[in-house]
């Protein structure tokens, strides 16, 4: 790939280049003369929130999608407290005799017998309802319905099914099996679910991110700079999504797109404030111990590159607040979470970045490779110096752009407008059965239901 140059042109390669005055300039300026300082600190930060991140899958909910002041919810609410919990958040076992009847049937009678006393032992559920002929015994008598009435609120309720799922699969024999199912029950198994994937959407996606990271700095160095502002706003927010939980109920969504932002600003950022020092250092022809020149590489970077990564991440913090009026506690979780990253990684960036990068200074090429798109020149550029490669074509793109923006506007406007265009027939809906996977406890014994008592029945049991 061809070499490119990315600095802007100088007149000479000397350090003493007039240092710019800003308020980003001055901070970059302390960060980078006060190192250690900014090292405990965040040392410190990421002490205090890396002891709360471990727990963050089991501390965030998976329901909440509800309006909480709506009709619906306040009927739930009613029904939770005057039915002793029989509601939509209770807990349904299922029950299915392969060989014989289930009154018949000893093994039948003894799963059931231990699926009680297993609900009844667990300090959330208030009440347990045996099945009952002509109610929650099939016609033919080979599946029954045990269930479980809630003690405790939705979220609580999903960790129990999550914490009763396996207890109760185990009582299963050759012949009879035991499946839990219900509202509970769904959720616990879409975050088991959602969980997996997002583990093996990691485990692909780090190693791409990693060799383009390479690829586009040609230093090892430079190219672990954007992931080490990645796991630390990743690991601040999953701190910060805990502590907020002792506060208010946090959807498990907020964790996925928290992770989500995380990482792609943490690259987005990072890239930014890298090309943009590399090539202050560059432009100043900074030698290994030349500590005026890192300084002054620093200062310009945050005056620049900085303050767009300030006023960008600001300008995604604002969209989100509109967000945060919604009366879902699922949205506002979204929103919530994405806004921590965000907060997280702007806080890396202004501070522990330029921290590291005057640490390495000149060491920042350090691990270099024979190829990469944001490779730098050693020396700086002469005003009458022709741009090559990449840059060449981005100066040529830019003249145009220059020349005609009305039309290429348009343009990109037009190309916009088309692809929202599938947006006008949009249809959306509540999460269904179907989210889960069909081997999932909750949709196995939902499917057994339906078999048994016709479609339709699994609602009626709440």
């Amino acid at each position: 790939m061809t070499e490119t140059i990315l600095e802007s042109s100088a007149s000479a390669p000397t350090s003493r280049v007039a240092p710019p005055g800003g308020v980003f300039a001055r901070s970059g300026r302390w960060t980078a003369t006060h190192l250690r300082l900014v090292l405990a600190a965040w040392f410190v930060v990421l002490v205090a929130f890396g002891a709360f991140a471990p727990s963050v899958e089991t501390a965030l909910a998976g329901a909440g999608w509800q309006d909480s002041s709506s009709q619906s919810v306040q009927a739930r609410n009613l029904i939770q407290h005057e039915f002793a919990g029989l509601g939509s958040a209770a807990l349904q076992v299922v029950i299915v005799d392969h060989r014989a009847t289930i009154p018949s049937d000893p093994s039948a009678q003894l799963a059931i017998r231990r699926a009680t006393a297993l609900l009844r032992g667990d300090p959330r559920v208030s009440t347990v309802v045996t099945p009952r002929p002509g109610a929650t015994m099939s016609r033919d008598g080979r599946t029954a319905i045990i269930t479980a009435g809630s003690a405790a609120g939705t979220n609580q309720m999903v960790s129990a099914a999550n914490a009763l799922a396996k207890p109760l699969a185990a009582l299963s024999s050759p012949s009879v099996s035991v499946t839990l199912t219900g509202d509970s029950a769904l959720w616990a198994d879409f975050n088991n679910a959602n969980r997996t994937a997002m583990m093996r959407s990691e485990m692909l996606s780090w190693p791409v991110t990693i060799i383009i990271l390479v690829i586009a700095f040609s230093s090892l160095v430079a190219a672990s700079l954007p992931l080490l502002l990645t796991m630390v706003g990743l690991l601040v927010a999953a701190g910060s999504l805990v502590i907020t939980t002792h506060l208010f109920a946090v959807s498990i969504w907020a964790l996925n797109f928290a992770l989500m932002f995380a990482l792609a600003l943490g690259i987005d950022y990072a890239l930014f404030i890298v090309v943009r020092f590399r090539a202050a250092l560059a432009r100043r022809a900074a030698t290994a111990g030349d500590r005026e020149a890192v300084v002054a590489a620093v200062a310009e970077t945050m005056d620049t590159a900085g303050k767009a990564v300030a006023f960008s991440a600001l300008t995604v913090l604002a969209s989100l607040a509109a967000i945060l009026i919604v009366p879902s506690p699922a949205f506002r979780s979204m929103a919530l979470g994405i806004m921590l990253s965000v907060l997280a990684v702007l806080a890396a960036t202004l501070t522990l970045l330029p921290a590291v990068l005057a640490r390495l200074g000149t060491r920042i090429n350090a691990g270099a490779i024979p190829t990469g798109v944001f490779r730098v020149r050693r020396r700086p550029t002469r005003e009458d110096e022709e741009p090559r490669g990449l840059d060449a074509w981005l100066h040529r793109w830019g003249r145009t752009m220059w020349r005609h923006p009305t039309a290429i506007g348009l343009g990109a406007l037009a190309v916009l407008l088309l692809v929202a265009a599938p947006l006008i027939g949009l249809r959306t809906n509540m999460p269904s059965i179907t989210i889960i996977p069909a081997n999932a406890n909750a949709r196995v014994g939902y499917d057994q239901v339906v078999r048994a008592f016709g479609p339709g029945a699994p609602g009626t049991l709440q």
